[in-house]
Formats: structure tokens, C-alpha cells, sequence
């Protein structure tokens, strides 16, 4: 029977009436034109379908997958290949349906002349929900004149172990953090008439030891207020229009084939009324990996009736396996009708069922000077100064070596999910559509006069030293020495981070800490900059006797993240980006979070130390800081929240930006509660010795958890606040006390603090 809860036009309604068993099958299911020779999802060379795309599509098609960014294909002609496939399926389909063309767009729209904007990681680093929000208009736009109506980002997944492989793929370990800018970027997206995707409910990140598609062990608490928060965000207040599920499993329970996590949770609790569509494979993985399926067509009953509307990116289970299953008797026909009423409406939404696709796009410029400015603009705010002894930034040295397996290479700049080291890996020789300047060839601009000599050193990967003994030469006969050391992205093994790509240990690949230890002890004073999509453990080089003069942690900042780090150098960029994730001491302290409870930090009854040495919220700039007269009202009701005010004041000499961060403590919990958790946060811009005064308003939902019946509520009890450069430092101090009963959250809650510089605030000495 149809549940009649789904919200359906009457147009809608009546096609469904009209369909038969074969045409409502077709609309929940992809096809991958492209599919075949080229692995860009998991198992995907032993899951090639064996159906013909003429075959597939005798009565009509729910997705059309990738067909821009499978393989390079020019976008014009592309374009018109759609727009000619789109009125195919119009004249000789029997309903007329156009079908929803979906692609990747992580860090820009995943396709051959794309602009490549920086790692979701980056932004989670510039602390700018705005700017993200300004990036994904621009990715949407794009999108949308090139025909394509769903984009499968952003990736709400929060860090919790950096060994694991996708980190470059998330936001960071806060979930307030991963909630703000993934909304921003949902927001930013859907303003363009492309649908977002939240990706991959729920707890895929948790996975044991930071394996991929590994299992989970999340306790209903751990869920409530770590893993759900950002989607609830991303939904209620962004309006998401789409979900993936996760490929994990929890306790024992495949997230595809539960009805709990994607019906009670996801449609039930947070209100979720869109399609939900499979990751790659994962409906018939609940055959193949997770063995809860006999075959395909049960495969397919267990996530139909959990809540899986959509088998992406193809039609290994929703198709014929399905079809036999309702024949034999097995389920009833009307178990599809729910998931049909949804992809139809959104087909109607999107305007597909009156679209007439006369005129492809003639030409399209996919990397104009907006993009490119975005891109500038967001690679630079999300740079991390870890270190600097002064050297920093280095006005005009006349002799540069330039060092490291990662000065003279554009793929280093760029995450997994990039179209060049996500395909383009597989078409070697192919140009990669877009200006990509390396980090020497930034260099080489940003200083014209100096002599410049690059001298590659090492591999990332790998034991060959050989060439470590000229990097050293090199730096030797240098003022400053510039060393760009960190991964390779890439998938399933083709590099050193990327989906597929988990490590044991967190040193840095092969033999580059050998190559920075050797340039360093040459004497000249050395600057490394750190282009990866994980933090590495890096202390030695932070605070060892030998340390370089000055570290930068770049997290893939895209194809504008060579300019935005040579102007760090110069000087001409002022840093202001800061850790949205700690800096871990070693792999043995993983799994490791700054949300840690007290137990989970350094004791006495544990000789084993977990701190990172650098904490999340942590970043340094060319001027220095100071955070006075936190003030907040003693006591509040739970249900009120709170309103603190801090005088935020740049002590140095040099105009700067700096992330006011706002944390707290709850000192007494019926569950244990976080040593920190961030608040609220801003960015505010000061000139030299000019102060202001922030206000933050934070809703009760900021400062809510899960207590013993696993309900999220604020307690009373007293409230320890603070601000300071970090999650780890506290330099102006409050605290509140909340009186009455526990206040139970709401669906109507309000869940984003706000922020504001108050009027006048700003003085100058």
C-alpha cells in the first residue's frame, strides 16, 4: 500500500497510477554510461552490469550516472549527448520521464575542465561557513548549465580517526563545525536549483581501527551527539533534498538494510522527507560484503524496505532481481510505490517533467576568474601556520631552494575527489583541462628576483634516499630553504590518502621526515609546507631540538593553493586558518578526539599519552591576540540559553583575522561530558591594536546532550565557558549556572549560535 504520508502532487500521483511494474522499477535506478575499465568506486571492476544501456532504458531511467566525470569528455559535446538522450527518453519512453543526471562535486564539480576548489578539510580549516557558501553557488551554477541536477556532497561524516582514508573528504572532528559549513554549503548549492546530498548517514567515519567500510561501534550517545547533529543541521536548517546511506554497518546492523537508522531515524526523527539514495553498490553489497542477503533480489527487499529509494550508480538489484522477487510472489508490488512518489517528485521539483531540452549550452567556461578567486580566496584563509620562529614571512631572500616530492607537483594541490586524481589518473597524458601552478611555480612569481633552484629530494612514497643528498646541497647554498612534503591522493591504493587508502601509522610517507631532518641540519633556516589530506605526526618537527623555522599545514588546497601558500611566505597573505582537527602525537593515540571526556585525556593511571600537540582551533598568524572580559549572565533557565560578549584585541603590528572561539564544559553531567566543546565561532578582521567586542547567542541546543535515556536535553548545573586560541587554551573565563528542570530539544529548537561584532565595538589604539 502507498504510504500516503509522502508528500505528492496530484500530477505525480496519476503518473504512478499509470506505471507498471517495469517503469517503476526504472525510476529507481541508475545507469553508468561510462562504466567499465576505470575504478572510481569501490569494487567497481567486479560490479560492472551486464544489461545493455538501450535495454535499460526501454521504460525510462531514475539516474543517469556521472557522465561528465567518468572520463574526460569535452563539456559542450557532452552537453549535447544529454540533451539528445534526454529527449530520447521523452519521445520513446512511453511515460516521457527524463531522467536525473547526477555527478560528484567535493571540491568542485568532478569533470574535465572543472575549476578544482580545495578539500572539504580545507574548509573546514577557514572557519568561513560564507565563503563555503559562496563556492558551492559557484559549483551549483555550473552544474546546473550543464544539465546535471544532483550533486553528491557535501560529506557530513566527523573525523575520529585520522588514519582513516576519507578525512580529506570531511570537515573535521567537531560536529557543530561539520553542521555550519556543510549547511553552508547545502544552502549555497540548492540556491542554483541543484539538489545536495548528504553523505554518508550515519557513523560511517567511526569505522574500527579507520578502515574503510569497516564495522562500527557507536553507542546511541556517541550518535545522538556526535554523528546525527550535522545532518540535522544540514536538514532542518539547510533543507537538504537528498541523502546517501552508508556503506557501514553498526553493532552488527548494515545502515542499508536498517530500517532504524533510515526510516525511525532519519524520516522519523529528523523530519526527512527527499529520496534516499544507495552509495555505490551498497544495496548489493548487503549480498556480496556484509552477507545479510541470500542473493540480489533479497538484497534489494532489505533496502527498499529500510528506506533505500535509489540504487546508484547502477542496476544491480532494483532491476530484474527485484522484479523476479515481486513476480514470485516473495513481496508485494506496493512496497516500491513510496520510493517512486518521492524520485517523481523530485523529477517535478526540479522542473524535469516539463523540461523540453531544446538548446544545449554552446560553450561554458567551468574555471573563469570567479572560480579561480573563490578558489584563491578559500585556499588561503584555510592555511594553518603551525610553527614560526620569525622567519615568516620572508620579505625578499635572494636564493630559494625549492625542495620535496611536492614543490613542482599539481596533484599534490588537489584531494581524491578532484577530477585529475580521481580519473585522470586513469588517462595518463591527458591534460588536465585547468591551470593547476605548482608550488615552485608560485614560487618562481612571487619572488622574480631571486634564484630559485628545485631539487625534488625523495618520492612521497617509497625508500629511495638517493636524492636527499643534493636537496641538501641545494639548501646549503640558499637563504631559505622551502620543503613540500606530505600525500598523494588517490583511491583503492593509488596513493597515500583517499577512499581505500587507511594507513597504520601516521608518519609521513616514505622517506620525507628523513629528507626535512637532513635539509634542517644543513643550518639554513628551512620552511615546510604540508600538502595532505590527513594530519601527520608531525611533533618532531614542531617542538623537537631540530625543528624547521616555520611549518604551514595545507590541507589539498585545490588549484589556487600554490599562490595562496607562496603569498604566505612572502607575506603578501596573512594566515588565518586554524586546525579543524587535532594534530595527533602518534597512529598508537588513535582514535583520539578534543570531545574527549576527562578519562579520554592524559592521567596518572595511564602511562600513555593521547594529547595532540597541536589541539583542534589551533592556528598562528603574522600578529598576536588577546581575548578579555568574557561576560555572561550567572544564571540562566535551561531552556534559555546564553549570551556571552568577549573584547577580542590584535597586540601586534600586522592587520589580521582572527577565529574567536567560544567553548564550554559542562563540570557536572549524568553522562560524561567533553573536557571541550566548541560553542560557537566567528572571524573577525583587526588592524593593528584595534579591539572589538563579539557577541555570541547560543541556542539551548548548543548546549544539550544525550543523558542517561539517551534523550538530548539541558541539564542544571553550572556551565564553565571560555575563549582562547584554541580548544586547548583558556584566556578569558566565565561560567553560567542552569537552574530548573531538564530542558528536552526540540524539532523547533533553533541549533546555529549567532554571531555578531557589536556596533561601535571596533576601536583602533
Amino acid at each position: 500500500m502507498t504510504d500516503t504520508t509522502v508528500r505528492a502532487s496530484a500530477r505525480v500521483r496519476d503518473l504512478l497510477a499509470q506505471m507498471t511494474l517495469e517503469e517503476k522499477t526504472a525510476q529507481l535506478v541508475g545507469y553508468w554510461v561510462d562504466q567499465g575499465g576505470e575504478v572510481v568506486a569501490p569494487l567497481a571492476d567486479e560490479m560492472v552490469t551486464t544489461t545493455k544501456y538501450a535495454d535499460a532504458t526501454t521504460h525510462g531511467l531514475g539516474h543517469l550516472t556521472r557522465v561528465y566525470g567518468t572520463r574526460p569528455v569535452d563539456p559542450v559535446e557532452r552537453a549535447a549527448w544529454l540533451w539528445r538522450e534526454q529527449r530520447r527518453l521523452q519521445t520513446e519512453t512511453r511515460l516521457g520521464i527524463p531522467a536525473i543526471v547526477h555527478e560528484e562535486c567535493l571540491t568542485g564539480l568532478a569533470a574535465w575542465q572543472a575549476a578544482t576548489y580545495p578539500t572539504p578539510l580545507a574548509w573546514g580549516a577557514s572557519f568561513d561557513p560564507d565563503l563555503v557558501a559562496e563556492m558551492a553557488v559557484a559549483i551549483g551554477e555550473s552544474m546546473r548549465e550543464l544539465g546535471i541536477h544532483q550533486g553528491l556532497a557535501p560529506v557530513l561524516d566527523v573525523i575520529r580517526d585520522p588514519r582513516w582514508g576519507r578525512v580529506d573528504e570531511c570537515i573535521g572532528e567537531d560536529p557543530y563545525l561539520v553542521g555550519t559549513i556543510g549547511t553552508a554549503y547545502v544552502r549555497g548549492l540548492q540556491s542554483t536549483g541543484v539538489d545536495a546530498t548528504l553523505k554518508h548517514f550515519v557513523g560511517y567515519s567511526g569505522s574500527q581501527s579507520g578502515r574503510n567500510h569497516a564495522p562500527v561501534h557507536a553507542g546511541p550517545r556517541e550518535l545522538a551527539d556526535v554523528f546525527l547533529p550535522p545532518f540535522e543541521m544540514a536538514l532542518r536548517d539547510g533543507g537538504a533534498r537528498s541523502v546517501m546511506n552508508s556503506y557501514a554497518e553498526i553493532d552488527g546492523a548494515p545502515v542499508g538494510a536498517s530500517p532504524y537508522y533510515l526510516s525511525e531515524v532519519l524520516r522519523g526523527r529528523l523530519g526527512f522527507e527527499g529520496p534516499v539514495v544507495a552509495d555505490y553498490f551498497s544495496v548489493a553489497f548487503l549480498h556480496s560484503t556484509h552477507g545479510v542477503a541470500a542473493d540480489l533480489g533479497e538484497a534489494a527487499e532489505l533496502a527498499l524496505r529500510a528506506g533505500i529509494d535509489v540504487e546508484l550508480p547502477t542496476l544491480d538489484a532494483f532491476a530484474g532481481p527485484l522484479r523476479d522477487r515481486i513476480r514470485s510472489g516473495a513481496l508485494d508490488e506496493g512496497v516500491l510505490d513510496d520510493a517512486v512518489l518521492r524520485v517523481l517528485a523530485q523529477k517535478e521539483r526540479l522542473g524535469l517533467l516539463d523540461a523540453d531540452f531544446a538548446e544545449p549550452p554552446a560553450s561554458i567556461d567551468l574555471d573563469g576568474p570567479r572560480h579561480r578567486e573563490l578558489a584563491r580566496r578559500l585556499a588561503a584563509e584555510s592555511a594553518v601556520l603551525l610553527s614560526n620562529d620569525g622567519t615568516l614571512p620572508a620579505a625578499a631572500p635572494g636564493r630559494i631552494a625549492v625542495l620535496g616530492p611536492n614543490a613542482d607537483s599539481s596533484e599534490a594541490l588537489m584531494g581524491c575527489y578532484s577530477f585529475v586524481n580521481h580519473v585522470l589518473a586513469h588517462h595518463p597524458g591527458t591534460p588536465a583541462g585547468i591551470e593547476i601552478p605548482t608550488v615552485l611555480d608560485a614560487l618562481r612569481a612571487e619572488y622574480p628576483a631571486a634564484r630559485i633552484e628545485s631539487v625534488r629530494g625523495c618520492d612521497v612514497e617509497g625508500d629511495d634516499a638517493a636524492g636527499i643528498a643534493d636537496a641538501v646541497a641545494a639548501a646549503s647554498r640558499s637563504d631559505l630553504a622551502i620543503v613540500v612534503v606530505g600525500d598523494r591522493a588517490g583511491l583503492f591504493g593509488r596513493g597515500t590518502v583517499g577512499e581505500g587508502n587507511d594507513v597504520d601509522d601516521l608518519e609521513l610517507p616514505g622517506v620525507q621526515r628523513r629528507l626535512v631532518e637532513e635539509v634542517v641540519a644543513s643550518g639554513t633556516p628551512v620552511v615546510v609546507l604540508v600538502l595532505s589530506g590527513r594530519p601527520y605526526a608531525i611533533g618532531w618537527a614542531l617542538d623537537g631540538a631540530a625543528a624547521p623555522a616555520a611549518i604551514v599545514q595545507s590541507f589539498f588546497p585545490g588549484e589556487e593553493g600554490a599562490d595562496a601558500l607562496a603569498g604566505i611566505v612572502s607575506g603578501r597573505v596573512t594566515p588565518s586558518g586554524r586546525l579543524p582537527v587535532s594534530l595527533p602525537r602518534s597512529a598508537g593515540a588513535q582514535p583520539f578526539t578534543y570531545l574527549h571526556p576527562r578519562l579520554g585525556g592524559r592521567s596518572d593511571i595511564t602511562s600513555a599519552d593521547p594529547t595532540p600537540v597541536r589541539p583542534f582551533g589551533f592556528g598562528l598568524t603574522y600578529t598576536t591576540f588577546a581575548y578579555e572580559d568574557l561576560r555572561v549572565a550567572p544564571q540562566a533557565a535551561t531552556g534559555d540559553g546564553l549570551t556571552a560578549t568577549v573584547t577580542v584585541r590584535n597586540t601586534g603590528e600586522a592587520p589580521a583575522t582572527d577565529v574567536v572561539q567560544l567553548y564550554g564544559h559542562d563540570v557536572v553531567g549524568t553522562t560524561t561530558r567533553p573536557s571541550a566543546q566548541l560553542l560557537a565561532y566567528q572571524r573577525v578582521p583587526l588592524g593593528p591594536g584595534e579591539a572589538a567586542t563579539v557577541e555570541f547567542r547560543v541556542p539551548p541546543a548548543r548546549l544539550a546532550y544525550a543523558g542517561r535515556d539517551a534523550v538530548r536535553a539541558v541539564e542544571p548545573g553550572r556551565l564553565d565557558l571560555w575563549v582562547g586560541p584554541s580548544s586547548a587554551d583558556r584566556e578569558a573565563t566565565a561560567s553560567v549556572e542552569f537552574t530548573g528542570e531538564a530542558y528536552v530539544i526540540g524539532p523547533d529548537d533553533a541549533r546555529l549560535a549567532t554571531a555578531s561584532v557589536l556596533e561601535g565595538a571596533v576601536v583602533s589604539r
